[in-house]
Order: C-alpha cells, then sequence, then structure tokens
C-alpha cells in the first residue's frame, strides 16, 4: 500500500494476563510462538512501528524476549482502546517517535492479515476521517442472529450509523429465514484505528445509554457525534477466546503460516 508520507502508523496490541474465560492466553503457544508473538509478527509485515501494550510483567518480559517492543500500561482498563491511549501517551513520552495514527489489534486474533491492517490505513487518505474500522458482508444464508456477532448499518458513505447485537436492519414482510438472502447485512469486526488525538478525546467519554444498552463501545462515540468510516473485509476474525478456540486455531496453523 502507498503510504503518507507525513502520516506516521503504529499498531498497539493490548495483551492482558487475567481473562475470565482463558487466563494466560497470550502466553499459550501456536506452534513454537507464544499467541502474542503470532499477533505482532503479523503486524510487522505491514507496520514499521508496533508496540504490545500490557498490564503484566509475564507477557512484558515474553515481548522482550522475542526482540518486539511492550509497555506497561494500567490494570484497571475496561477496554483495548483505554489501554491504547495510555500506551501512546507513555510511547510519546518515552521515545522521540511521532505518532499520528494508531491502529488498535486485538492481541487474541494471531491470524490477522496484513491486508486488513492496510485496509484501515487508507482510510485516513480522507483528512476529514478521525476513527475507522472493519466489517464484512454477511454471505447470503449466513445466521445474522447470533448476538456475540454485532453488525452493523452503514450509510451511503461507508460511515457506521449504529452498532447492534441485534440484526439490522428488521426486515418487514420478509421470512427471518430469508432476511440474509435478501439484504447486504454487515458483520463488525473489531479491529480499529484512531488519530491519536481522537484517541485521547474518546476514552475521556463517558458510558453512553446506547454503549451500556449494547455493551458495545463505538456506539458511545457515535452518541457522542463522531463518525467511524468504516472498510469491507472479506477475511473472517479468528479470535481465540477459549481453550476450545486454541484447539482449533492449531489446526489451522499449518494452513496459514
Amino acid at each position: 500500500m502507498k503510504k503518507d508520507p507525513h502520516l506516521q502508523f503504529a499498531g498497539i496490541i493490548p495483551a492482558r494476563y487475567a481473562s475470565s474465560r482463558f487466563p494466560g492466553k497470550p502466553l499459550v503457544l501456536i506452534g513454537n510462538k507464544p499467541m502474542i508473538q503470532r499477533v505482532y509478527d503479523q503486524a510487522r509485515k505491514t507496520l514499521d512501528m508496533v508496540w504490545v501494550a500490557t498490564d503484566d510483567k509475564r507477557i512484558f518480559d515474553a515481548v522482550l524476549d522475542f526482540g518486539g517492543k511492550a509497555i506497561m500500561t494500567s490494570t484497571d482498563h475496561l477496554s483495548g482502546t483505554d489501554r491504547c491511549a495510555e500506551a501512546v501517551t507513555k510511547i510519546n513520552r518515552e521515545t522521540t517517535q511521532k505518532i499520528d495514527i494508531v491502529i488498535n489489534i486485538q492481541g487474541d486474533e494471531p491470524f490477522i492479515k496484513p491486508e486488513q491492517i492496510n485496509l484501515l490505513m487508507k482510510c485516513f487518505i480522507d483528512v476529514s476521517v478521525e476513527l475507522a474500522t472493519l466489517v464484512r458482508k454477511v454471505e447470503p444464508g449466513e445466521d445474522v442472529f447470533n448476538p456475540n456477532q454485532p453488525k452493523v448499518i452503514l450509510d451511503l458513505k461507508g460511515d457506521a450509523i449504529y452498532f447492534s447485537r441485534a440484526a439490522i436492519p428488521y426486515m418487514r414482510d420478509t421470512e427471518m429465514s430469508n432476511w440474509s438472502k435478501n439484504h447486504v447485512f454487515y458483520k463488525h469486526i473489531g479491529m480499529y484505528a484512531y488519530r491519536s488525538e481522537t484517541l485521547k478525546k474518546i476514552t475521556l467519554l463517558s458510558r453512553s445509554p446506547l454503549e451500556i444498552s449494547e455493551s458495545l463501545e463505538q456506539n458511545r462515540w457515535i452518541e457522542n457525534g463522531y463518525r467511524i468510516r468504516t472498510a469491507i473485509t472479506t477475511w473472517e476474525s479468528i479470535g481465540i477466546d477459549t481453550p476450545d478456540d486454541l484447539k482449533k486455531a492449531k489446526l489451522l496453523l499449518k494452513h496459514f503460516f
């Protein structure tokens, strides 16, 4: 991808040790590498600057051991967005590196594709874009009713209007089994990018009614007047939330890397 030489992009990978469903998952081995290294290596294929932001010394040390960059952050953060914001502040203070755009890369998605990161970066060619995220078109016949897979509706410019765990829009006069065959639904892929100044501002916002209702932090930004540009990816997000997910990831390993 042709990059704007005046914009400095940085990938930040938030990584917690104390996951309720899978404690210590950033350090589990996938093949011969810890998961956090798999994510880091994928991000480095397209980003010159990548940092792991963690609240645990074990993760911090593991990143340094494989030659990566890491920074310690608070244990009190409720979201990866908040952790990214603290990390950027500390990186700016402790180094001379300028960061214009932050790419928030999930620490439990070792199969992230560099092309997905590039899609987010391209959004910022438009100087009006402050926030961006990825979406995927739901295939005809695919289940759109799973509340664990948030959906999003877009305006004609490609900006997000609303995120929901429900299937939106409601298809009146259409059998529910045919919804995804008669309308293009979009599934949200949870990777974000922010201008650094915007990132600082959105972390100061109080939780909003729609965010609380859906338990989706991006609705807070929309409720406060921010526009979220979307880019369409064809690649499904593969997150590792449980030990069972790890077993599936190990089966994918030989086909991916």
